[in-house]
């Protein structure tokens, strides 16, 4: 195998993410709570945030509009101001969260720098992901960063494009078999699964995958292993 890059999602691949994402959630059902039930609320904003996907994309800004929508929907537009307030207000202590690397993050890039080019290829806001990166302490190890509006296939076969590789040559290493794993698979690149315990509904398909390019790793710091064993 001429592998040449490894690309690695950043969201619960590298850092900590989607439970900053439920804690603001359950916060914002409380505030609602006087209307609907915590758990119609949950589904009324996941419904708002997928139908805003196409218009906000990925990230902390789209799911702060989408409180807000939310809010005044299922209130129907009797919401207080306060509340919008805070949505606002747990929108932007989102985007402050500090970053918490996974175990095994250092230790798996320093292995794998000197042998591959090492990319980041993530979904979300674009100064979101870029403060988080920089605050990650991870630049160094990266020769590209890439945030990507979406991640199907077209959107990888631009990257690959832009890094003058063939698809063969490709990893992605992420959290999300759905984003991360099938579109690489579909044109012909290699992935590696690594699951975080919790995941985004929208990212969450039931799907049992053989494909000989396809591996899964437990932790972060098995896939060295993994990647020598394709």
């Amino acid at each position: 195998m001429s592998l040449k890059v490894i690309a690695f999602d950043a969201d619960d691949t590298l850092w900590v993410n989607e439970p900053y994402f439920q804690e603001t959630e359950r916060k914002f059902c409380a505030l609602l709570e006087d209307f609907l039930p915590h758990h119609t609320v949950s589904q009324e904003l996941f419904k708002t945030e997928i139908n805003n996907l196409s218009v906000y994309g990925y990230g902390v800004k789209g799911f702060m509009l989408s409180m807000i929508e939310t809010a005044l929907t299922v209130t129907d537009y009797n919401v207080r101001p306060e509340v919008i307030a805070k949505a606002i207000e747990y929108g932007k202590e989102l985007l402050q969260k500090p970053i918490e690397l996974l175990d095994g993050v250092q230790e798996t890039l320093a292995s794998l720098k000197d042998s591959y080019r090492l990319v980041v290829a993530t979904k979300g806001d674009l100064l979101d992901q870029e403060r988080k990166l920089k605050k990650s302490g991870l630049e160094h190890f990266f020769h590209h960063i890439e945030i990507m509006s979406d991640k199907k296939e077209a959107d990888y076969l631009k990257l690959i494009k832009h890094l003058d590789i063939k698809p063969e040559e490709f990893m992605m290493i992420g959290n999300s078999i759905k984003s991360d794993v099938l579109p690489v698979l579909n044109i012909g690149g290699h992935a590696i699964h690594v699951p975080y315990h919790t995941t985004w509904l929208h990212e969450q398909i039931e799907h049992t995958l053989e494909h000989p390019n396809f591996r899964t790793a437990k932790h972060l710091n098995e896939c060295v292993a993994c990647i020598t064993s394709l």
